[in-house]
């Protein structure tokens, strides 16, 4: 039975499920979805969360609020997690406080990682005869920079974010997953599994379609087969202009590359990279 939304809204009247739809990448500012669970938590007709993700990543920092705020309502009322074609990195952060995690065979999930990219012009800078004065306050404030090459010990002090965020990973993997740490770690070095090799490495609980985490979802919460389905969130309340002039444009060469280095994401990420 397909999802049914009324009016982008609450039922408010009787018992019902919420579907949450994260799509794309994960950005830095996640609030609008963190709202939109809390509220979903705190009503007393909302029976359970369906979690719907198609994420290769994105942001930590946005993955973090979105997973806190999963785990926060996993432990008031039930979560099911439907993967599409992919929920990796962040995508897969973002799933794991949940009670259950439907993958189909062919998703692509895991890649536990987090990457830090600065490009390094300063080659070509001195190609064409242009010079830049670097000012900073410290040895590390100018660490990393587009214009001047990376230090020693700013490739050591930005390792070390990076692991430091990288074990953040691990272990909310670990948490969720009911996963020794150890073995996280031995999963985790940023390698893709499809959802086969998830449900057998114990990243993912059930092979299945939407419909199918729908069903689980409904028969954990005790509510009948045709309980409404309330979609919540900006992606029920609003049209999507990103995906729209995505679709618009994408017969224009370049136009895809264009778009995705429109999108800020700031800082270190966890994505999985084609």
């Amino acid at each position: 039975m397909p999802l049914r939304t009324h009016g982008g809204g609450w039922t408010g009247q009787k018992p019902h499920l919420v579907h949450l739809k994260l799509a794309g990448i994960i950005s830095a500012s996640e609030q609008d979805n963190v709202d939109a669970i809390r509220k979903a938590a705190d009503d007393s007709t909302v029976k359970g969360l369906l979690l719907e993700v198609n994420s290769p990543g994105g942001a930590v920092t946005g993955g973090e609020v979105l997973h806190d705020a999963v785990a926060a309502f996993a432990r008031r009322k039930p979560v099911a997690v439907s993967m599409g074609s992919v929920a990796a990195s962040a995508g897969y952060m973002v799933s794991v406080p949940a009670n259950r995690i439907f993958a189909n065979r062919s998703t692509l999930t895991g890649s536990i990682g987090v990457i830090l990219q600065s490009p390094d012009v300063s080659r070509l800078l001195d190609r064409v005869g242009v010079h830049v004065d670097e000012l900073v306050s410290g040895p590390m404030k100018g660490q990393p920079s587009v214009v001047q090459p990376l230090s020693p010990e700013g490739r050591e002090m930005l390792q070390g974010v990076i692991t430091d965020l990288y074990g953040f990973f691990v272990m909310v993997v670990a948490d969720g997953r009911h996963m020794p740490v150890e073995r996280v770690r031995q999963l985790a070095d940023g390698r893709p599994y499809t959802g086969r090799q998830a449900l057998g490495l114990g990243l993912v609980d059930q092979l299945g379609s939407l419909a199918d985490a729908r069903g689980w979802l409904l028969k954990t919460a005790h509510l009948s087969d045709d309980a409404p389905v309330t979609d919540i969130g900006p992606a029920a309340t609003r049209v999507n202009w990103r995906h729209w002039i995505t679709g618009l444009l994408s017969a224009v060469p370049g136009a895809e590359i264009l778009i995705k280095e429109s999108s800020a994401l700031d800082g270190a990420v966890a994505i999985w990279k084609l």
